[in-house]
C-alpha cells in the first residue's frame, strides 16, 4: 500500500511543479541579463504605449509585471550609433561612432564600410565574460562587418544573424553584395529576397541558448532586424492585424518576447533574469503608414533630433527588484545598462570614461530625488542638436532630416534648416509651442552647459575602429 502511493506521487511530481524546472541553486547565481533591441519601432508601437490595430499581449503582460518607461531615451536617431552607446554606456560622439557603416558596394558606403567600435572599447559583454558569463549576440550587428569589429571579437561568445541593416542587399542596389545570414565565423545563408523566417529564427537560437546554460549565468542581446525595412513576417502572422504588414510583423516581434518569456520560467529562471525591451531609434515615418511605425504624440520619428527619433518605448522585468506595475517618468538612457548590468553582476567598469549611470535607484525609487541624468544630450551625426534638462529642452541650429504631414495626414520630407527652439516637454510633448523668446534665461543656461559640453567631447573623443587591408 505504501509503496504504490510513493509511486504514484512521483509520477504527479512533474505536473505539480508546474512543468517548469526545479530553481535548485539557480536563484543564487548572478543575475541573467536579456536585452531585447528592435529595429526603427516608435513609441506608439506598442499596446500599452497606445499601440492601435494591432496586439501586444506579451509586452503588455512584460509591462504589468515589471515597469514601463515613459521618457526613455537611446543615444542617437540612427541606427549604428544608437547601437554602440548601448553597448558601451558612451554617448555616440565620445566613442567615435557618429555615422552609419555600410558594407561595400554604393557610392554613400565610400569610406563607410570600413569602419566599426573600436575593439579597444569595452562592451557590456566583455564586462560579463569576465564575470563567468555566457554571452550570445543574436540578430543585427550593424557595428562593423570586418572580423575585428564582428560580435566574437567583442565579447560575444555565440553569434547569429545579420552583419548590417536588412535593407543593405542587391535587391534594393545591385551594388551591395548578398545579404549574408551568419552563425558564428560562418555564412550559412543569403536572405536578401526572403526574410520571412528572420524573427522566427532569431526567436529559435534564442530559445536555445537560454536552455543551454545550466551552469553559467548568461548575457542574451537580442537585437531584431525588424520591424526595419524590408518588412517580413511569417505565414502565421501574415495578415493578422488591420494595420497591414508593419502591425503583422510588430505582434510577430511581441510573439518572439512570449516565447523567451516562457523560455524563462519553463527553465526556472524567470525571478533571476533582468529583460530589458526597447529599440534603437523612432520610426522611419517617410516610408507610409503600411510600412513604418508611429511616434504619436511625440513629434517626428528616426534621423530627427525631435523626441519622436529618440524617445522610445522601453520595458523592464526584473522581479528581484523591480516592483510589478511600475511606470517610471524619469530620464533614463540606453547608456545607462552597462553601468546598472555591471552593478547588478559585479562587474568593473570600463577603465574608459563612460556617460551612463546605476538607474536601478531610480527604476525602483530606492534612490535619492536626484535626477539620473541632470541634463541629457542629443547627439546625431558629429554635433550635439540638443538638451533636455529637467522639463525643458532647448534644439540648437541645424540642418534637419524631418518630416511633416501633407494635407492628407501623411509624412513627408521636410528638410531644412532649424533655429533654436526651446519646448516644456512637461507641458507639450509634442513640441508644438517653441518658447524661446519668453525664457532667455533658461535657454542661456542650458546652452551654456550644452556648448561647454560638446567642446569637452569632442577633446576627449576616442577614435573609431578602421579597419586596413593587409
Amino acid at each position: 500500500m505504501h509503496n504504490s502511493l510513493i509511486i504514484t506521487f512521483s509520477l504527479l511530481l512533474p505536473f505539480l511543479t508546474n512543468c517548469t524546472k526545479p530553481i535548485k541553486d539557480k536563484e543564487t547565481k548572478k543575475p541573467n541579463v536579456i536585452i531585447i533591441f528592435t529595429d526603427d519601432q516608435g513609441y506608439a508601437d506598442v499596446g500599452c504605449f497606445g499601440a492601435e490595430k494591432f496586439e501586444t499581449p506579451n509586452l503588455d503582460k512584460m509591462a504589468n509585471e515589471g515597469a514601463k518607461l515613459t521618457n526613455f531615451y537611446v543615444a542617437s536617431s540612427v541606427c549604428t550609433p544608437s547601437r554602440a552607446a548601448l553597448l558601451t554606456g558612451c554617448y555616440p560622439t565620445r566613442i567615435g561612432v557618429t555615422t552609419v557603416f555600410f558594407p561595400e558596394g554604393p557610392e554613400k558606403a565610400k569610406n563607410k564600410s570600413n569602419l566599426g567600435l573600436n575593439p579597444q572599447e569595452e562592451t557590456i559583454a566583455e564586462l560579463l565574460k569576465a564575470q563567468n558569463y555566457a554571452t550570445a549576440c543574436i540578430g543585427k550587428w550593424h557595428l562593423g562587418h570586418k572580423d575585428p569589429f564582428m560580435p566574437w571579437n567583442q565579447g560575444f561568445d555565440y553569434y547569429f544573424g545579420l552583419p548590417y541593416s536588412n535593407d543593405m542587399r542587391p535587391q534594393n542596389k545591385p551594388e551591395y553584395p548578398p545579404l549574408p545570414l551568419m552563425e558564428n565565423k560562418k555564412v550559412i545563408a543569403h536572405v536578401g529576397g526572403d526574410q520571412s523566417q528572420l524573427t522566427t529564427q532569431y526567436t529559435e537560437k534564442a530559445k536555445a541558448f537560454i536552455k543551454a546554460q545550466e551552469d553559467k549565468p548568461f548575457f542574451l542581446y537580442l537585437a531584431h532586424s525588424m520591424p526595419h525595412l524590408p518588412l517580413f513576417v511569417s505565414d502565421k502572422f501574415k495578415g493578422k492585424t488591420d494595420r497591414g504588414l508593419y502591425g503583422d510583423v510588430i505582434e510577430e516581434i511581441d510573439w518572439s518576447v512570449g516565447e523567451i518569456m516562457n523560455t524563462l520560467k519553463e527553465e526556472g529562471i524567470e525571478d533571476n533574469t533582468l529583460v530589458i525591451f526597447t529599440s534603437d531609434n523612432g520610426p522611419w515615418l517617410v516610408r507610409g503608414y503600411e510600412h513604418a511605425g508611429l511616434a504619436e504624440p511625440l513629434r517626428d520619428g528616426k534621423m530627427t533630433v525631435y523626441e519622436g527619433g529618440y524617445r522610445v518605448p522601453c520595458i523592464m522585468k526584473f522581479p528581484k527588484q523591480i516592483p510589478a506595475g511600475i511606470a517610471n517618468h524619469e530620464v533614463v538612457s540606453s547608456i545607462d545598462f552597462l553601468p546598472t548590468i555591471a552593478n547588478l553582476t559585479g562587474a568593473k567598469l570600463p577603465e574608459k570614461e563612460i556617460d551612463g549611470k546605476d538607474f536601478m535607484p531610480t527604476i525602483t525609487g530606492k534612490g535619492n530625488s536626484t535626477a539620473l541624468h541632470e541634463y541629457y544630450y542629443y547627439f546625431l551625426w558629429d554635433q550635439l542638436f540638443a538638451v533636455r534638462h529637467g522639463k525643458w529642452k532647448l534644439i540648437f541650429p541645424h540642418n534637419s532630416l524631418g518630416t511633416k504631414k501633407d494635407e492628407n495626414g501623411k509624412y513627408i520630407p521636410d528638410f531644412g534648416p532649424v533655429d533654436w527652439q526651446l519646448y516644456d516637454l512637461e507641458n507639450d510633448i509634442s513640441e508644438s509651442k517653441n518658447l524661446v523668446d519668453e525664457y532667455p534665461d533658461v535657454v542661456e543656461k542650458i546652452k551654456t552647459q550644452g556648448e561647454s559640453f560638446f567642446a569637452e567631447i569632442k577633446n576627449d573623443m576616442r577614435p573609431c575602429g578602421v579597419y586596413q587591408e593587409n
